[in-house]
Formats: C-alpha cells, structure tokens, sequence
C-alpha cells in the first residue's frame, strides 16, 4: 500500500486542496452553505470515546441514513460496542448528531491525509473502519492497514459509470484497496464490479441494500394537523430533495392542472443554502407558502409549505397523495425513492436516477413508481393519479411491496462486521 499509487493520490489531493479551498471557501461565502470547521477536517478537538469501537464514514445525508441503520442494530446485538460516526457534509453531520448518544460520538470527517487520519485513529482507537457504499478513502486504508485494523465498505455500490471509471485505472487502484478485508455488496453486479477491479473473491459478500430496511418513523410532525387544515380536502404532494431547476418543474406541472385537481404543495430542497432560493421562486411566482421555520408568520391560507428544515422530510410523506422524488429531472442522479414507498406512497421521478438504479427498476417493474421525462410528463402522470384515487393507491401498495420483499440486509449486513471484529480479535490472541 506504500507503493507509488498511494504517494500520487497525496500528490494529487495536496494539489487539489491547495486549488480547491480557496475556490470552495469562496463560494460558500458567496451562497450561505455551511461546512464543517477546518480544523475539526484536520482532526483537531476530537471528543473522547472508547477504545475498541468501529469508526463509520459516511458522506451525506444518504450515506448517514444508512449508518443510524447499522447502528440501531448494533444496539440490539452489541450495545456495549462504542460507534464513532462520521460524515463529510454539514447536512450529513446534522442527520448524524441525531444518533448521538448511547455510545455514539459524531464528528466531521478528517481530511483524507496522513496527519489528520492519524490524529482520529491514535484518539479513537477503533478496532475496525467502516466505510458506507461508495466511500473509498486511500489514506484512511492505509493507515487502518498499518495499524492491523480492518477496513469494511458496508452496502458497497459501484455504478456502472463509477466502474467504467475505476476500470481504466485499475492497475493503479488494486494496491488502494489491497487494505480493504471485507466488501458487503448491495448486489451480485456490484459484487462483480469490484471483483473485476482486483478484490479478491473471497472478501466480497452480497449481504442486499441496507435502504430497504427503512422502516416509517411513528414520531407525529408537529406539522401535520396545520397541512391538514391549509389543504382543507386536497390532497397533498410532497417534492422532497429538489435540486436547482427542478422547483420550476414542479410547480409548472402543477400549474397545468385543472384548479379542483391542484394538490395542496410540501416543497423540501435538498441543500440549505437553496431554501431562500426557493422562497424566492415561490413569492415570484405568487403563490401563498409558508415556512417550516416560521409557520405562523404565513398567509392564512397558504397552497405550499416550504419545508426549511433538516430532519423531518421522511416523515412528511406520510399522508402525501404521492411523491415527486428530486435530483431526478436533472443529471444529480436521484435521491431515495423508499421514503415515501415505505408509507405506500406513489413516486414520480425524472430520468435521471442511477444512484438507485436497481431500486427504480423494481420499483417501475411493479408499479410503484413512474418515471417521467419532463416537466409536463410530471404533471400528466400526476393528473392521472388525482383524477383516479385508486389507482395511485394502487401504485403505492406496490411500491411498499417491494421495499417489504427486499428487507434483512441490515442484519446481515451487522453480523458480518461482528463476525470479522471476532475473528481479528482471535487473531491478535
């Protein structure tokens, strides 16, 4: 892992930062977007937390969800063991900090080189690193290699574009993940995909998508009887995680309906810092909406609730008509169509949807989801579904049969990590 892979990938970060930060810090300034202090990235004023626990990385919000899995789990079956939880985004980190607790300590991801990696490893003295589906840090594995610690990716994903990628530079990258001792694959192509980039057969495990396990969160929004009250009978649309351009989309198709068939609107941007854009949009356009964050200093009467908040999203397709799932209409790649399928909720979505590819494609299969090209596919789909109840109640029972066929990769999924923390320790015995 010493070899000269690992010293270009520090080369190429170290340059990469040394352009990067100031371009980044720059934007954020300009845009309001929150990140992580710099010297929590450079593994300064790391909390206490015992020895012996796994160290669990997850990006975003996405990648966070995933692990809170892992760790209520965990909680049933090791509740002693100590989880340090990490994650690179600001909201990521606030997903996290909602898991704190118990054994739980949150912290920003340090930099992937050599000095902050080091500063987490010698404070936290894990027993194993676990990385969550596409996180492949080269100095994170290489100081978990050195140190004897070992190195697990959980519901491991490789696209085929990543693979495409990954494929031309593969005799470069197999000493990278040389570290790696256990690699839980999503599915049999994601399995085969790392097989063919150089890990061996015997470190690779199908143990199914840890999202499917989401299970409907009980916990009343304080919400709900206010959107009850504004839709006075209509029903209710939620687009959740909506990336930059699709907000239009939305409400374009709304806006072709007929006036007794337009739902009443909960719209909920997938970044922060795009919520002020958002409450633009929607006063430009003259519609009525109220904040989340300010719910009574709205109209009386408002068609849109823009949910402003970090955390409650999950839960607000609870009484939805259907969903519109975003970053789908334009090339983000999608976000989690399981949210409101778990409620048995419709999904609309646009074309753009490989980070779920195999998710979609069971989904579509059974009619539990529709995937549209454009803003007025958006509402002609939509259209149907509200001139015809049933049908879309139809589609959404579906969509819940699929997500209940697919449960258990979370159990699975625990008890290869324990069963590979047991055999380490019999090792060092």
């Amino acid at each position: 892992m010493s070899g000269a892979p690992l010293w270009l990938y520090r080369a190429a970060l170290r340059g990469g930062l040394a352009v990067a930060a100031p371009l980044l810090w720059a934007r954020d300034r300009a845009t309001g977007k929150a990140r992580p202090p710099l010297r929590h990235r450079f593994g300064r004023e790391l909390p206490e937390i015992a020895p012996g626990g796994l160290w669990i990385q997850a990006v975003s919000v996405g990648e966070v969800e995933i692990a809170r899995r892992l760790i209520r789990e965990l909680g049933g079956v090791a509740p002693d063991l100590p989880v340090f939880l990490t994650a690179t985004t600001a909201t990521g980190l606030a997903l996290a900090r909602r898991s704190e607790g118990g054994g739980v300590v949150v912290h920003p991801c340090p930099l992937d080189l050599g000095r902050p990696v080091r500063r987490v490893l010698d404070a936290v003295r894990p027993s194993a690193l676990v990385l969550v589906e596409t996180e492949i840090w080269p100095e994170m594995l290489h100081q978990a290699a050195a140190r004897g610690m070992p190195a697990v990716i959980a519901n491991a994903r490789l696209s085929g574009e990543s693979f495409g990628r990954y494929r031309r530079v593969r005799g470069l990258l197999r000493p990278l993940l040389e570290p790696l001792r256990l690699v839980l694959a999503r599915s049999d192509a994601d399995a085969r995909r790392f097989a063919a980039l150089g890990l061996p057969e015997d470190r690779l495990r199908v143990t199914g998508n840890v999202k499917y396990d989401l299970l409907p969160d009980p916990e009343p929004l304080p919400w709900a009887s206010r959107v009850e009250e504004w839709a006075s009978g209509r029903p209710v649309l939620v687009a959740g995680s909506t990336m930059e351009g699709e907000e239009p989309a939305v409400l374009g198709a709304l806006a072709s309906l007929p006036g007794d068939l337009r739902p009443f609107l909960v719209l909920a941007p997938r970044h922060p810092e795009r919520f002020e854009e958002a409450a633009r949009l929607l006063s430009e356009r003259r519609l009525a909406f109220v904040r989340r964050s300010a719910l009574d200093a709205g109209p009386g009467e408002p068609d849109v609730l823009l949910l402003d908040t970090i955390g409650e999203l999950s839960r607000a397709y609870r009484n939805a008509a259907a969903a519109f799932i975003g970053g789908s209409l334009v090339p983000t790649g999608g976000h989690n169509p399981l949210e409101p399928a778990v409620w048995g909720v419709p999904v609309l979505s646009g074309p753009h949807v490989h980070n779920f590819r195999e998710v979609y494609a069971e989904m579509t299969a059974a009619g539990g989801a529709v995937i549209v090209e454009d803003a007025p596919g958006l509402g002609r789909v939509l259209r149907e579904w509200l001139e015809d109840p049933t049908a879309a109640r139809t589609a959404g029972e579906a969509g819940r049969a699929v997500v209940e066929a697919n449960r258990g990769a979370t159990r699975r999924t625990v008890d290869a990590v324990l069963q590979l923390l047991s055999s380490a320790s019999a090792t060092d015995r």
